[in-house]
Formats: C-alpha cells, sequence, structure tokens
C-alpha cells in the first residue's frame, strides 16, 4: 500500500516463512528479508456495470451536488414540500418559526452593538470607494434586510467591507476622475455592484462556488495584508491633512507623495488624527486581550465620531483647518435604477469592477460565515449564500448601494455580543434607518480625519505577519504565493496584487496537477504494508523488484511526465543496484491506491510504459486499483497488456505472485 493510499488497510492473517531471501551483502537499511507472501492471490474485480444514464447523473450529483439538498425533500407529501422548499429558498421562514422574546434580547443587543460600529466604518468606507459618505449608510441598511431573510449565517454582519471598497475605488477611479464626473462615477459604481450581484447569484444558482476557491489562503492572506497597508498609507492625507494627495495606490508613489507635500501638514489635523487613532487601537488591543470586553471596541468609532465632533463644533475646528464631512442628506434610500449603466464605452469597465469585486465580497463574506458557524456547530450552505450575498448586492444597486457582504469585524462583535439569529442585522439596519431620518444634521461638524483614524483602525487587523510565518515553516510554495501577492499590492498596484494571487493560486494547481509526486516504496518488515521509504526509515527494498507509488490521478496533463519519472526511477535503480552489486531489477509494481481517476491518455501512457519496460525485459504490474481506475483500463486496450497476471489486489500479492517469477543474479 502506497503512502498516499487513504484510509485502504492490508493484513494477512495466514503468514508463511519468507520464500525469498536476498543472499548479497547489503547496508543495514537494505538487509532485511522480504515480506513474507500471502496464502493466496485475489482477483481483482470489476465495479457493478451500471447504465451509463445512470453513471453520468451520479457524477454530476457528486460535482454540483455534493451536499445532496434535495435529500430533505424525499417521502414527503406535497404539501410539506412546497414549505420545505419555501424555507430552503427563504431560510427566515425556518428559524422564525421558532424565534421567541428570549432570542429577541440577545438580537437587540447584538444589532445595537454592531450598529455603533458599522454607522462610521459605512461613512469611512464610502470614502475609500471614492463615493459619498451618504451611501455608505444606505449600503448599511437595506442590504442587512435582504441578507436577514435570505442569508443562512446567524451571525454575519452585513454591510460595507474595506477591501472591497478599495479595490472599487482604484479600478474606478483609473479611468474616471470622482473629482471631475461625480455623477458618471456613481453610476459605474452601482452598476458594478449590478454585475458583483448577478455574478455571485450565477455561481450560487449553477453550484460553482468552486470557482471562489482559486483565491488560495495563503495568497489572500498576502492580497488583505499588502491591501491594509496601501489603505492605512492613503488615510496620511486625512491624519495629516494634506490638500494635494497621489490617487495612485503604490507604496513609493504614496510615501513620495506626502514628503513632497510637507508643507500642507496642518499640526492641528495631526495631533487630533493621531489623538484618536492611538485611542482606537488601544481600545482594540484591550478587546482583543480580553473578548469579553468586545464591546470597547466596537463603541470605540462611534465615541470617537461624537468626541470630535465635540471638539470641532466647541472650538470651530474648520476655522483652523480641520476639515469636516458637511451635509448629509436626510431620508432614506432613493432609488437608483435610474442610474445603473448598460450602454456606452465604460460598461466594460463595471462588469469587470464588478466581477472582481464580487470575487472578494464572496471570498471574505462565505469564509467569516463557516468561521463562526464552525464555533455554533451549524452549517452553513456556500451555494445558498452566495445566491443571498449577490441578490443582496443586486437589489442594493438599485437603492443606491454599493457592494457589500459579511464583515470579519462586525461579525466578530456580532458574535461576542450574544446574537442569536438574523435578526441582529434587521436591528442594525433599523439602527441605521433612524439615524439618517433624524442624526444625519450632527454628521456636519464630524472630522474627515476621524474617518481616516477609523479606516486604520479597521483594516490593521487584516495584517497578519503570524500566519505568513507559519508559512514559511510549513510550506514554502505557499509563503511564495503569499509574499508575491503582498509584494504585487504594495509596490505595483491593487489591481496587478489581485491578478498575482488568482495567478500564482492557478499556477500551484497547475503545478500539482501537471507534476504530481511518486515515490520509492518499501516493505515494512513483518509486515504486507508498503511505506514511502523516504517517509518510514524501517521500510526496506524487495531484492528484484521496483515498488513505486502515483499520488495522483493520472490525466492528460501529467501522463507524459508520470511515463518518465517512473523511467528515471526505474533507470536510477538499476545504477544503484549495479553499484551496490545488488540483484538486478526484474519487476516493477505500480501502486495505484492513490489513483483516484484516470483519462484516455493516462491508460495510453501505462499502455507505452509496458511495452517500454518489456523491451527492457522488465515486467510491470499494477496493484490496489480503485473501482473507477479497473473499470476504465476494463474498457481500454490497456487491459490486454496487463489482464493476465498484471492487475493485483494489493502491491504484497503482486510481489509475491511475481516472486516465483523473478531470477536473481548472485
Amino acid at each position: 500500500m502506497g503512502v498516499g493510499t487513504v484510509n485502504r488497510i492490508e493484513s494477512f492473517s495466514d503468514l508463511e516463512s519468507p520464500a525469498v531471501v536476498d543472499l548479497q551483502p547489503q547496508s543495514h537499511a537494505l538487509a532485511a528479508a522480504p515480506a513474507p507472501p500471502p496464502s493466496e492471490t485475489h482477483k481483482v474485480p470489476l465495479p457493478q456495470e451500471k447504465p451509463a444514464l445512470q453513471a453520468a447523473r451520479e457524477r454530476l450529483g457528486e460535482v454540483f451536488f455534493p451536499d445532496d439538498p434535495l435529500h430533505q425533500f424525499k417521502n414527503q407529501p406535497l404539501r410539506t414540500r412546497l414549505f420545505l422548499a419555501l424555507q430552503y429558498l427563504l431560510p427566515i421562514f425556518k428559524w422564525g418559526s421558532e424565534y421567541s422574546l428570549a432570542l429577541l434580547k440577545s438580537d437587540v443587543v447584538s444589532g445595537l452593538t454592531i450598529a455603533s460600529l458599522a454607522i462610521p466604518q459605512g461613512i469611512s468606507y464610502a470614502k475609500l470607494a471614492n463615493l459619498p459618505p451618504i451611501i455608505g449608510l444606505y449600503s448599511s441598511f437595506v442590504p442587512p434586510l435582504i441578507y436577514a431573510m435570505l442569508g443562512s449565517s446567524k451571525d454575519l454582519a452585513v454591510g460595507p467591507v474595506s477591501i472591497a471598497s478599495l479595490v472599487m475605488g482604484a479600478m474606478l477611479r483609473q479611468v474616471v476622475a470622482p473629482e471631475k464626473e461625480p455623477i458618471l462615477y456613481l453610476q459605474l459604481a452601482f452598476t458594478a455592484t449590478f454585475f458583483a450581484g448577478v455574478f455571485q447569484a450565477s455561481l450560487g444558482l449553477l453550484r460553482l462556488g468552486f470557482i471562489v476557491d482559486f483565491m488560495s489562503k495563503p495568497t489572500l492572506v498576502g492580497f488583505m495584508g499588502g491591501a491594509a497597508i496601501i489603505v492605512s498609507l492613503q488615510q496620511l492625507k486625512g491624519l495629516l491633512g494634506i490638500v494635494h494627495f497621489t490617487t495612485s495606490m503604490g507604496f513609493v508613489q504614496v510615501m513620495k507623495s506626502v514628503f513632497d507635500h510637507k508643507s500642507e501638514w496642518a499640526w492641528q489635523t495631526v495631533v487630533m488624527g493621531f489623538s484618536f487613532l492611538i485611542f482606537l487601537l488601544v481600545a482594540r488591543h484591550i478587546s482583543l486581550r480580553n473578548p469579553k470586553l468586545f464591546w470597547v471596541s466596537a463603541a470605540a468609532p462611534l465615541t470617537s465620531v461624537i468626541l470630535s465632533t465635540i471638539v470641532c463644533l466647541a472650538f470651530k475646528a474648520q476655522n483652523h483647518g480641520i476639515k469636516t464631512i458637511g451635509h448629509l442628506e436626510k431620508g432614506v434610500n432613493p432609488p437608483s435604477v435610474n442610474l445603473l449603466y448598460f450602454h456606452g464605452e465604460y460598461l466594460g469597465l463595471a462588469v469587470k469592477t464588478g466581477i472582481v469585486t464580487g470575487i472578494l465580497a464572496l471570498t471574505e463574506g462565505i469564509a467569516v460565515g463557516r468561521t463562526f458557524a464552525s464555533l455554533k456547530n451549524y452549517q452553513v450552505d456556500g451555494n445558498k449564500e452566495m445566491m443571498a450575498i449577490g441578490l443582496m448586492n443586486m437589489a442594493g444597486s438599485c437603492t443606491s448601494c454599493y457592494v457589500t457582504t459579511g464583515s470579519f469585524s462586525r461579525s466578530a462583535i456580532n458574535y461576542n455580543a450574544g446574537c442569536k439569529t438574523a435578526v441582529s442585522n434587521i436591528v442594525l439596519a433599523s439602527a441605521v434607518l433612524f439615524t439618517m431620518l433624524f442624526l444625519m444634521p450632527l454628521f456636519y461638524y464630524t472630522p474627515n480625519v476621524i474617518l481616516s483614524a477609523i479606516i486604520i483602525t479597521a483594516v490593521v487587523g487584516l495584517i497578519d505577519f503570524g500566519t505568513m510565518l507559519r508559512l514559511w515553516k510549513v510550506d514554502k510554495l505557499d509563503f511564495l504565493a503569499c509574499l508575491s501577492a503582498f509584494v504585487g499590492v504594495l509596490f505595483v498596484s491593487v489591481q496587478m496584487g489581485l491578478a498575482i494571487s488568482v495567478g500564482i493560486s492557478i499556477f500551484k494547481i497547475l503545478i500539482h496537477v501537471t507534476r504530481p509526486n511518486t515515490v520509492m516504496m518499501g516493505n515494512v518488515p513483518g509486515t504486507q504494508s508498503y511505506r514511502n521509504l523516504g517517509h518510514y526509515r524501517e521500510s526496506v527494498r524487495i531484492p528484484s523488484f521496483v515498488v513505486l507509488g502515483v499520488e495522483s490521478p493520472i490525466y492528460f496533463a501529467n501522463s507524459m511526465y508520470l511515463q518518465e519519472r517512473i523511467l528515471r526511477w526505474v533507470r536510477e535503480e538499476e545504477e544503484r543496484v549495479a553499484k551496490m552489486k545488488e540483484s538486478n531489477i526484474k519487476c516493477v509494481v505500480l501502486d495505484l491506491g492513490a489513483v483516484t481517476a484516470i483519462d484516455t491518455s493516462g491508460m495510453e501512457a501505462l499502455a507505452e510504459l509496458k511495452k517500454t519496460l518489456d523491451k527492457k525485459s522488465l515486467q510491470l504490474v499494477l496493484a490496489n486499483p480503485v473501482g473507477n481506475v479497473t473499470e476504465k483500463l476494463y474498457r481500454s486496450e490497456a487491459w490486454d497488456f496487463f489482464r493476465s497476471g498484471g492487475i493485483y489486489m494489493s502491491v504484497g500479492e503482486a510481489v509475491a505472485a511475481n516472486s516465483t517469477k523473478v531470477t536473481y543474479d548472485y
């Protein structure tokens, strides 16, 4: 059995004395006698044949419906099926029927807690996307209401997030300047949000959520870390009071702009900005050290907004160079269907921005939802979440909202505050509605510098050097992917960093697919188990045999590589036995226990390998094939090469059956 074989154990109760002994002197590592052969050789049977249509249906079901979502409808009357379908499409009907006053109390507390954070963050993130501050509040009202009806997570707190805001702002600003063409910029932002929603909902509807997985965890850590640093550096404009600042997202350009405009630094703004930044960071640190004090970091942003507004109002700070938010329109979200941009030269930009921000929003939202679901021991349906987030953004684009998803910081506070259901999102939306209707004039004197401090505090947690260090210790390739994404965002651009992230993830997949691992295997003394010689040091080679394990499916993409790599293994082993004056190689055994699938190119490669080894007077046999591989081999010409004593149930049986055919050279 190969090291790549999972949950497959070979045991033989009837063991005989060793039938083969290598008489040549060997080193201690190679001196052990070969494993005793099993008492009989078992025939490898073919799997039960299924009709082609049934097999295709089962295979498609495994690909697109691994969770079997229709299982709950089996053996149910029509009325029950209709009710279950309603609960499936609108989860609010599932948990709403069991809702109680006790749950409401917990949800109200958690909803009001996250509202204290969501309101100032919403205004700040809209600024990050180069949108009017009021758009951030609009985006914290409608999307949470829609998610509460459609979402399957109890803990996800919905609203604008930093990374999606940054990417949208960076991509749109490259083509359209929000200062010169604010209406067109707003149109493109809403349109990009619409296409983000269409893309997200389509992935969920077509069960294609695995596409999002191309953003691997290491590349995502690197991308988000680099983006967080760029976001923080961009906020130096507000913290230092700089008027003329670069629109570039590169580290070098931002720092150059900071020091080129030292004459614009305003000491009043610097003092206020860094004072509140330190306050926010200390509050965050307190909550991290003691999770029971989660409310400290949750209340800190709103407290900062209130205190800074009072200071500006009392000392007339705007007369001293400190800029404030100014007038914000009262009232609920106005409709924006008429602003959607479905034709013209910028449509491609809106579609591209929507897809990119949609992928980022999905990746963050689903990851956050699953994280907190695991803590409370319930499951989140990934495809339903995609449809919920997608429909939420589609509706949001028609009600003056931009891209939203589940926020990690707000969801963590929601979880720690004791939320029980998605009603906390309804409470959040209600608090935002109250603010938009009655409290908007209070933000007139809120200084912009506070928004910069809030953004820095929110994104600093995305810089995860601890994970980067663990990646270096565990997997150097993952660390390289993480570092490349980090450097790409930091020194090139956010878009290029994202492209590098996805590119490296795909490249890593291609490396694993096209260059699968193969191992030399040996027998563990006293057993019939065969393991990787490099892993199990006590395992020993079998004289005159080369036992190789293939740890991957055999496809057109790797079949030629595997053929060449196996021949190289054989050549190297022949050179080794010649140097050590051991028994000549007579038989090559391929352990296919980890080969879960094979295509026509793979079968042709095995047939070619068989022919090549036959010409060298070496026998090739296959061991431990899984049912799918056995069935395909049977239906192909490759079966003609192996059917007569060429396929065995285990490596041990293959070695034992072919030992009598081997002639040793002493």
